[in-house]
């Protein structure tokens, strides 16, 4: 068995998509015709965005995001923590914590997108 989607639910998914696209250079993979579920190519494992209204449909009820009291989070690696930060906020990211340096060894910050999904941008962990 192979971890193949984490899937997200959101308001606008093609909103949502192109925050991603824009914050982080990700690539769209598809956006359903319907426009209620929309993946982007993150390599094997994809990062999808479904609609709370078709998981309203679907009979699931959605619980309400909170980046202040998060439940998880969505890390991406970079060498340049900063200038990504950077990036993300120019794309419309609110900022939770600005850039730090860790006693692991790593250097980490933590947006919120527009849904209020908690983000960390990070680098890979030093020896």
């Amino acid at each position: 068995m192979k971890l193949k989607y984490t899937i997200l639910y959101v308001e606008n998914v093609e909103k949502t998509l192109a925050f991603y696209e824009n914050a982080f250079g990700l690539k769209r993979a598809m956006l359903h015709e319907g426009g209620d579920y929309g993946e982007l190519d993150t390599g094997s494992t994809t990062l999808s965005f479904s609609s709370i209204k078709l998981m309203n449909e679907l009979g699931k009820k959605v619980g309400h995001v909170d980046a202040q009291k998060p439940i998880f989070e969505i890390a991406f690696e970079t060498e340049n923590v900063a200038e990504a930060l950077q990036k993300a906020l120019n794309a419309g990211a609110t900022l939770v914590q600005n850039v730090r340096d860790e006693p692991w060894g790593q250097t980490t910050s933590y947006i919120a997108d527009h849904n209020g999904f908690l983000i960390e941008i990070c680098s890979p962990v030093r020896g």
